[in-house]
């Protein structure tokens, strides 16, 4: 006998018309711990894309152009965006 055909013996035999409750979710345990440390990674490349701004928009600010902003943040939100891919992507162990 199957298991699904424990489960709705098991149902039958009980006297009630409710199915068995099935928990299986999307996405594993490690699925959602990648998910949140993908997250946190593009939420770490925005806020290291901020800021260089100028109090007085009329003056030029160089620090726009800094390798922080143009290089080293948008490295770190791509490394999150292929986390959050391959947390997607990563099959559940069961």
């Amino acid at each position: 006998m199957s298991n699904l055909d424990k489960k709705t013996s098991k149902t039958a035999s009980s006297g009630t018309n409710k199915p068995a409750a099935k928990t299986d979710f999307a996405f594993g345990k490690e699925n959602y711990i990648l998910l949140l440390v993908g997250l946190a990674f593009i939420v770490v490349g925005f806020i290291l894309m901020a800021g260089g701004g100028s109090e007085d928009p009329n003056v030029f600010n160089e620090e726009i152009f800094s390798t922080r902003r143009i290089t080293i943040a948008p490295i770190v939100v791509l490394i999150g965006f292929v986390i959050e891919i391959f947390a997607i992507m990563r099959k559940p162990k069961d």
